[in-house]
């Protein structure tokens, strides 16, 4: 189910993408439109990695510098049947964790060090197979392509406001209103998706822990230090983060939301647990 609703979330970000491309300069300015998504996910899939790393201000680690780290996420991956990922830290206070690259051969798997201050090992091994799992599901490719096609049409419409054919042709009544609601439209897209992920990402986690509770348990202490100590960190790559880093988000609806609630997360975790003791 979550599969098929990802699948039509997509289908509705590329239609959005066409809609707007057409409004704003009929065909040619569809098919001007989807050829710019292509080629920005055409080099995000080869640099996403990079660029996400340098959002978080993060380095890459040898087990020589953080060996109980490289060690239990060696041991988790080997669970999960992954190729060792590139390991590392960025100098956040805030706890969190993220992974990315454009798929298992070369993913990567970054945690704050606030999250190393914070939690203990059990929680830890659920924070990192939580990751893992993400890795699995071959999530961080998706995340990359919806974040590209959303910053498209976001960098479409703003060239549509100022096109000076803008006013012109059947499209010209649509076109202004499209150019300011279809970059909204992209963000509730991009985010239902990436709420649709974390649920996925924590069912997998809590099997490759097999430590369900613990991973619910360190969701808890993410989500209160999230409330209080600020990141910064760019918006574009919030959704990748294991709680939303952004308090500024706090309080807005649930369609502006990059993560599920909390509550409803942990929720679910323990209802695994239970499964499990059965």
């Amino acid at each position: 189910m979550n599969n098929i609703k990802v699948f039509v979330l997509l289908a509705g970000m590329t239609a959005l993408m066409g809609m707007l491309g057409q409004a704003l300069g009929g065909q040619g300015g569809m098919l001007i439109a989807l050829l710019i998504a292509g080629v920005m996910n055409f080099y995000m899939y080869f640099n996403s990695s990079t660029k996400v790393m340098n959002a978080y201000k993060a380095q890459t680690i040898t087990r020589e510098q953080a060996p109980e780290l490289y060690d239990i996420i060696d041991k988790l991956r080997k669970r999960a049947g992954l190729p060792m990922p590139t390991v590392g830290i960025a100098p956040h206070r805030q706890p969190n964790a993220f992974a990315t690259g454009r798929n298992a051969e070369h993913a990567v798997v970054c945690v704050t060090q606030g999250l190393l201050d914070l939690v203990n090992r059990d929680e830890l091994e659920g924070v990192l197979a939580h990751e893992l799992g993400h890795i699995k599901n071959r999530d961080m490719l998706l995340q990359t392509i919806t974040a590209t096609m959303s910053g498209a049409v976001t960098s479409l419409a703003r060239f549509g406001m100022y096109s000076p054919h803008q006013g012109e042709g059947r499209g010209s009544a649509i076109g202004p209103l499209l150019a300011i609601l279809a970059p909204i439209a992209a963000m509730i897209i991009q985010f239902a998706i990436s709420r649709t992920r974390e649920f996925k990402a924590d069912a997998v986690g809590a099997e490759i822990s097999g430590k369900p509770l613990a991973l619910a348990s360190a969701l808890e202490k993410l989500q209160n230090s999230a409330n209080r100590i600020p990141m910064d960190v760019s918006p574009s790559v919030a959704p990748l983060a294991q709680i939303n880093p952004l308090s500024a988000f706090k309080g807005l609806s649930k369609l502006f939301s990059t993560h599920p609630s909390t509550e409803e997360r942990v929720e679910r975790l323990q209802a695994i647990a239970v499964s499990s003791a059965d």
